[in-house]
């Protein structure tokens, strides 16, 4: 047989290995994001394999906030994108913020793929990818309802639902690269030295203007009619270009909306394009840099910690032994270690920040007290919040060594991580009430705050219930950031119940007979959960 007569085979056109790299590693990081970054009573059956599973409750109360759209059921098309843009725009961001740290700078991943041939652009990519994918869930959830109303209701159409989704998709886009470009721009100009600060810096102010765009979009959007519009300064906010896509492709289409939406798409690809092209190698840089050990440093700042611990009245309250070693090693986590900053000082400020806006918004009117009583509650549960946050650390390994020792159980160690956390926080929550008390017309009026920070010993118990809040003992999850808004929500809501309650008694004339009972109620309360903790086991590591 003549070989050159039989037929050749069909010519097949085979991914590149760019596209196969791309492909594996948004495959991987989607796995570490659902399954977590820790073996530790995973069970590969039981896993979850989407999102939607994994995220199920967090999607349904995003789903529940969006109900608010219903009010806008008769407002002009315009209005409803730009509230449902202003509002997902938070949601992203906030989230992304979060996470992006967690997600973007892991150390251990560092050594396995860095000495592979991974080209930096598809690293980042893939992680960047995941961050949008998880937040386009989200802001599915989100904005079902005003589908449903720019659709059906007045004024509606059958092309906003595609108009919406493609704006969407861009602001996600769009949210994703300004948080890591804002990182690859400080690798670039500062270096290592200042990296670590700085990218809690970059957080931190992230969350203040997130919080200042949810105090300030709202009041703009309530005055906004048919006929007079934004003012022309609104122009500059990112979520209003996005609603602009909205209203050329299905609402007024004017010549502005047009405008706008096409710096909207502008903006989207120059900062896409930027993070994972231009700059990539930065970030690169800074991973390895991350995972480069230092030097030790001088343990005389430890010294000073263990000798603070030895002195009344924290020697009263931490006798020698877990309890004051606790102490010293969450006191140098919370000042040194740049993983726990990351994560706890941008979670906390914008709840700090909450209660300045809120009461400097509504300093001059009638309901001044219940906006007291609730920024007294609100300052309060600060502890709390910092205590649930460190639970997680990068070294949660290391906090096996707590079982090996003689302890039945982990009171003891969060016994220590309440006095470093109140420690730590006493000055600030001091320093809040003198500013507040600056803020207000009557400085007896400060007395409303009492009902909040008397409950501030519960407050700090409540996360350690049941053994759960043992110091730096979990691995950092990158799912578990998307549910902490949840918790935010839930507490928003207990501290609105409180505050109507305080303030109504204050206002029939009881407030200190208020006080009494609740001081009563705080030391019954706080010692039953004491001695709760007392007996609690280790809780199981499966």
């Amino acid at each position: 047989m003549n070989v050159a007569s039989l037929p050749l085979p069909a010519k097949q056109t085979a991914p590149t290995p760019a596209a196969n790299s791309a492909r594996v590693l948004r495959r991987l990081f989607m796995t570490l994001y659902l399954r977590g970054r820790s073996s530790r009573g995973l069970k590969k059956d039981q896993a979850p394999r989407s999102v939607a599973k994994l995220l199920r409750v967090s999607l349904l109360v995003y789903f529940l906030f969006g109900l608010l759209a219903l009010t806008l059921l008769h407002q002009p098309l315009q209005l409803l994108a730009i509230y449902l843009h202003a509002s997902t725009f938070m949601f992203i961001a906030m989230y992304v913020a979060a996470a992006g740290g967690e997600i973007l700078f892991n150390k251990e991943e560092a050594d396995i793929l860095l000495h592979r041939p991974v080209a930096p652009a598809a690293l980042l990519q893939a992680k960047m990818l995941v961050l949008v994918e998880v937040s386009l869930w989200l802001a599915a959830a989100f904005n079902i309802t005003g589908l449903l109303i720019g659709t059906f209701g007045s004024g509606g159409s059958w092309r906003f639902p595609l108009a919406h989704a493609f704006s969407t998709v861009l602001e996600a886009l769009f949210c994703t690269g300004c948080v890591v470009l804002a990182y690859q721009l400080c690798l670039r100009w500062l270096g290592r030295e200042r990296l670590e600060s700085l990218m809690t810096t970059v957080q931190v102010l992230v969350a203040i203007t997130l919080v200042l765009s949810a105090q300030v979009l709202p009041r703009m959007i309530s005055r906004l009619d048919g006929d007079a519009g934004l003012p022309v300064w609104s122009m500059v906010l990112p979520p209003y270009w996005f609603a602009a896509i909205d209203d050329a492709l299905a609402g007024s289409g004017v010549v502005r909306s047009w405008l706008l939406g096409g710096v909207a798409v502008f903006a989207t690809v120059v900062v896409f394009w930027m993070a994972t092209q231009r700059l990539a190698s930065h970030y690169i840089t800074g991973l390895q840099q991350l995972t480069v050990t230092s030097s030790a440093k001088p343990t005389g700042s430890v010294l000073r910690w263990s000798k603070l611990a030895a002195l009344p009245p924290l020697s009263w309250w931490l006798p020698a032994g877990a309890a004051r070693a606790a102490f010293v090693l969450v006191f140098a986590y919370l000042m040194r270690n740049r993983e726990v900053k990351l994560r706890l000082y941008p979670g906390i400020v914008p709840i700090l920040a909450i209660p300045f806006l809120t009461l400097w918004q509504g300093r001059s009117g009638a309901g001044n007290g219940f906006i007291i009583t609730f920024t007294g509650v609100f300052i309060g549960m600060v502890p709390m919040i910092v205590i649930g946050l460190l639970r997680y650390c990068e070294h949660w390994q290391a906090a096996d060594i707590f079982r090996i020792v003689p302890l039945a159980g982990p009171a003891q160690l969060c016994a220590g991580m309440r006095a470093a956390v109140l420690m730590l926080m006493a000055p600030l929550i001091l320093g809040m009430v003198v500013a507040l008390a600056g803020l207000l017309p009557d400085p007896a009026s400060l007395t409303l705050l009492l009902p909040g920070l008397a409950l501030l010993p519960v407050y700090a118990m409540i996360p350690c219930l049941g053994g759960r809040a043992t110091p730096l003992s979990q691995p950092t999850e990158d799912s578990k950031s998307a549910n902490r808004g949840l918790q935010f929500m839930a507490m928003m809501g207990g501290s609105f119940a409180l505050s109507g309650l305080a303030f109504w008694m204050s206002h029939l004339g009881y407030f200190w007979q208020f006080m009494l009972v609740e001081m009563l109620a705080v030391v019954i309360a706080y010692e039953l959960m004491r001695r709760a903790l007392a007996r609690t086991p280790w809780p199981s590591m499966e």
